[in-house]
């Protein structure tokens, strides 16, 4: 654990990199947007290898102040006792269960944890919920969640394309100073269940599932909208990055 006068330490799981970019050849990575927004921040981030054994895995862990999970493909639909539903994309189950295993050690150990996209849905699988498999399959009626996407038209990560309720007593409620915000939004499948001691506190106006904290842990926060791609243009997002930095600190 780091000393309050040095950055603290952020470990954020590496991803299988699909885009074989460099010579065809296979490699880890995770997204410019993520270290960019733990770094101004204050924080310094560090990308944990896949495939560790789990001695490592916890060694790399201990050794951080908090964790970030981040977005990405689809969790494999048996960890939470579904069936392939035929819409799965990019399924990594050796990061699917790295990241679970992250998402339930820093419960039980108080570490801070934030989670954007995928990874909130990680943590309800991490505390045995469920998925919606396909948003626009399961749930037609809902707004668009996965505009960037859509072939008509110019879609951006960085567009405001619908807005989310929060819970009065959540902690990005009060981190934000608001009960409702826009976001942007690039997912296809959703948290339909966040088990206890989990709580929904974010929801868009369709009823889709947009945040999850864990009460009485000092920073247990789950996003389904990409505040990192926000950081240099809206304040709310660098406020979710900064409070959660400053939990990272006082662990």
């Amino acid at each position: 654990m780091t000393h309050n006068t040095q950055p603290p330490l952020i470990g954020i799981l590496a991803r299988h990199d699909q885009s074989r970019s460099y010579l065809n050849t296979p490699m880890q990575a995770q997204g410019d947007a993520y270290l960019h927004a733990i770094i101004i921040a204050g924080g310094t981030p560090f990308i944990i290898p896949l495939n560790l054994p789990e001695s490592e895995l916890r060694r790399l862990y201990a050794l951080s102040d908090g964790i970030l999970l981040t977005g990405g493909g689809d969790i494999a639909p048996e960890i939470y006792g579904a069936d392939a539903f035929g819409k799965e994309a990019d399924v990594q189950r050796d990061r699917d269960d790295a990241e679970i295993a992250l998402s339930r050690w820093a419960a039980d150990d108080g570490k801070p944890l934030l989670a954007i996209c995928r990874g909130v849905q990680v943590m309800s699988v991490a505390m045995g919920g469920s998925l919606i498999q396909d948003l626009p399959t399961q749930m037609p009626e809902a707004t668009l969640h996965h505009y960037v996407y859509v072939a008509e038209g110019s879609h951006d990560i960085k567009d405001l394309i619908h807005d989310v309720t929060l819970s009065p007593a959540s902690i990005l409620s009060r981190v934000l100073a608001t009960t409702r915000l826009p976001v942007n939004s690039m997912h296809h499948q959703a948290v339909k269940s966040a088990p206890q001691p989990l709580e929904v506190v974010g929801w868009s106006s369709d009823g889709v599932v947009e945040a999850v904290e864990l009460p009485g842990h000092p920073f247990y926060v789950g996003v389904q909208w990409h505040p990192e791609e926000l950081v240099d243009s809206l304040s709310a997002a660098r406020a979710v990055f900064d409070a959660f930095v400053a939990a990272c600190r006082s662990s």
